[in-house]
Order: structure tokens, then sequence, then C-alpha cells
């Protein structure tokens, strides 16, 4: 139905309106006109008011929560060096929360799924249990990043869920660092691991202060000249790192990449050591070992965006041992 003429001659406007709220047809609108195009004009006018009234919605959405994580990463995520473990993180979560439609996600429910994974419900694997504070901090930032960059690409409208929750409190985690004897420990149980590239990533790691994946992921077009150039890093630099000559000679005689994955084969030598350290430690304390020695000469090797977070390591620069693998002064890079 539409404008039509009656037989008296004048013009009937017969339309409907759409109630956005379920899609269906709404208020149904008759009017007579003397013309035609006044009942037009009035159809017209009728719509475009029903059409800016934003009190009736624009329709239920129903995407679910999964389906914005989704979205979230092909637009925006893909480009993220960790894009893909918080997409990991966020549909485990979403999936824990009852796969929730989006518009059902609130801070209510994620703030109920949060005390359970620091309850120890939830985990994502055998070996970790309980959850940090820290780690729920991090989670509720990914979702709320999600949220604020789906609003920017117009593909959500409603606010935030997550924008009045705060984040917990946390302390400045303590700093472990090895003495020269368990680094001849640690050393000595890598050599006899059974996996053959592990005591080469640690030496990497403890004379050029890289992080984990850095050295794991190591390729022979990065060593050059003496050097070793650290690429697509944590602080988006690449960094370019003296490394002894010894170190270079013993390095596997490949092209590509010269190590195998070795993460569980350091956690099986540190157990077998008996070194105890903080949790989220395990690799880290590598690094730390090497930026507590050499804070001053060689801050830009370590590749640390947060000056604050580097003058943790000089504070005790004076209590750590020099580490026995590491070179005596600084080279220009």
């Amino acid at each position: 139905m539409t404008v039509r003429k009656l037989s008296d001659g004048q013009w009937l406007a017969d339309f409907y309106t759409v109630n956005r709220s379920d899609g269906k047809q709404g208020k149904r609108v008759r009017k007579k006109f003397a013309t035609k195009g006044e009942a037009l004009a009035f159809e017209n006018y009728t719509l475009q008011k029903v059409e800016g009234s934003p009190w009736l919605g624009k329709g239920k959405d129903k995407r679910r929560l999964s389906d914005l994580i989704n979205l979230w990463y092909e637009r925006h995520g893909i480009a993220l060096r960790d894009g893909q473990k918080r997409v990991r993180a966020m549909l485990w979560a979403s999936e824990c929360m009852g796969s929730p439609l989006a518009i059902e996600f609130s801070a209510q429910l994620f703030t109920a799924y949060r005390a359970k994974r620091l309850d120890g419900h939830f985990a994502r694997t055998n070996r970790i249990a309980e959850v940090s504070h820290r780690t729920m901090n991090l989670e509720q930032a990914y979702f709320l990043a999600v949220f604020n960059e789906l609003k920017r690409l117009g593909e959500w409208d409603a606010p935030n869920p997550l924008e009045n929750v705060r984040q917990f409190r946390t302390e400045e985690s303590e700093m472990a660092y090895l003495t020269g004897e368990q680094i001849n420990l640690l050393l000595d149980a890598c050599r006899h691991s059974s996996s053959k590239d592990l005591e080469m990533v640690v030496k990497i790691c403890l004379v050029t202060g890289a992080r984990w994946s850095e050295a794991e992921n190591l390729k022979r077009s990065q060593i050059a000249a003496g050097k070793v150039t650290f690429i697509k890093t944590k602080g988006k630099r690449n960094r370019t790192i003296p490394l002894d000559p010894e170190i270079i000679a013993a390095l596997p005689k490949k092209n590509g990449s010269l190590f195998k994955p070795c993460y569980n084969a350091f956690r099986t030598a540190i157990e077998r050591t008996g070194i105890e350290l903080p949790p989220g430690q395990l690799t880290h304390v590598l690094r730390h070992n090497f930026a507590s020695s050499f804070y001053d000469e060689r801050r830009e090797y370590i590749g640390s965006s947060e000056n604050t977070w580097a003058h943790r390591y000089k504070n005790d620069n004076a209590l750590r041992p020099l580490c026995p693998e590491s070179p005596g002064r600084s080279i220009e890079a």
C-alpha cells in the first residue's frame, strides 16, 4: 500500500511505519489529501521522522561476542604482533561466559567470570589453574580495546561494556637474578638436556639480553659482521648487538632458523637445578641478569621503551655478579 487515488478524486496516503525493534511492520498511517504531491510529501515526511527517532533502536543486534572478537581481528588485530594471542584468550573467555550475544556482554558478566578465573575455574592449561590479577587485567584490557576499536570503525554504537570497570591494583613483582654459581649449574643442566639447542639459546639470552622468543627464533640471516640483529621485537625496533666470536662459531651451520623450540626443555633444566624463581620469570631472569650487569653501558641493547622499567635494574647493579658468559665491554653497534 502507498499513495492511491480515491473515487471522489482525493488522494490517500496509506502505509505502515517500520517497528525497528523487531523489524516488523509498525503503525498503519492513513490520510487523505487533495493532490497526489501532498500525499507523497506526507508519506516521505512521516517515514523520515520515524527513521530519525533514535529511541526506536536499530533492531536487535544478534552478533555474538565471539563474532565481534573475530571481526576485531580481521579489521585490526591481524596487524598486531600479539593479535592471535589476544584472540585465543578472548575466545576462551567468551566460551567460559556462555558464548553471550554481544549486547549481553556486560561489566557484571565479565567480573563474575573474572572472579571464577581467580578462584581456579576455567583453567586454560593443566599446568596453571589459578591465574594472577595481572593476567585478568590483561584480559580486561583486550576486551576494552576490542570495543574501542570497533566503535572507531563504526561497528559498535553502544558504550564500551567495560569502560567503568576498574582494573586490579597490582604490586611490583619481585625481580629475580641468578648468581654466578646458579648460572654455571643452569648451563650444565642445559648441556645435558635432550634438546641440543637449549644451551646455545640460553647463552644468547645471557650475553645479549634477548627475550626468549627473540633468541629461540633466531635466523642465520640475522648474524653478520660479528653482530646479531633482533627483529620484530616487543619494542617494535630492531636491535643490533655484538656477539662473541666463540658463540658465533658454535652456532648451527645451517641457513634459516637456527634452533628448534626448547622452552619446555628450559623449564625442565631449571627444575633439575633446584633454582626457584618468582611466577612469570622463568626465562626473563636471563634478561634480568644481563640488564643488571650492563645497564650503564648497554641500555640501548635492552630494547625497553620505558626508562622507569629499565631503572629498576640499575638500582641493584652493584649487587649482581657479572654473567660469566658476557663480554667485558661494550662495542658500538
